[in-house]
């Protein structure tokens, strides 16, 4: 089970690619609006009550103080991964409150709007004891693969023209 939090509907478009993956790779998950600022108390009760139930990661996306993951980190003894949302400095200023987490409070984090990456990495976390979810991945890789061998070869179609 994997946990995702935001901070507000509008982190909604971005989270949403991670959604799709994690659907993409049957796994299961739970998504909740939540704040480090406006309901501290509920965001904390919610990541024990989760961890308790079997929550084996955590997403968190936040924007602008991005103070969410690590609330989330505090809380919790399982991995939490940090989106940066792209609200106001490009983004900037929440990559930089995510990865700039005090020592013992660790946060793995992301690139801004990132949402795609943070459900990738939480399936690797849950693939180490997960041998379908493991070969699920080397599919997914391997489809990677493909389609860049693919596109090279429309490339060369194209420049000899």
């Amino acid at each position: 089970m994997i946990s995702i939090i935001i901070g507000s509907i509008s982190d909604f478009d971005i989270i949403k690619k991670a959604i799709d993956l994690l659907e993409d790779f049957n796994v299961e998950y739970d998504v909740q609006i939540l704040s480090a600022h406006r309901t501290p108390d509920e965001t904390a009760k919610y990541v024990k009550e989760a961890t308790e139930k079997g929550t084996k990661v955590f997403i968190a996306a936040a924007g602008l103080s991005a103070h969410l993951p690590g609330v989330v980190a505090a809380n919790t003894i399982v991995p939490v991964i940090g989106i940066p949302i792209n609200t106001s400095l490009q983004g900037i200023d929440s990559l930089l409150s995510i990865v700039q987490m005090p020592s013992g409070i660790a946060v793995a984090t992301v690139g801004i709007n990132a949402a795609q990456n943070a459900a990738l990495l939480a399936i690797e976390i849950l693939a180490i004891n997960d041998v379908k979810l493991k070969q699920k991945l080397i599919d997914y890789k391997n489809k990677m693969k493909e389609k860049i061998a693919k596109d090279q070869k429309e490339l060369e179609k194209k420049l000899s023209k």
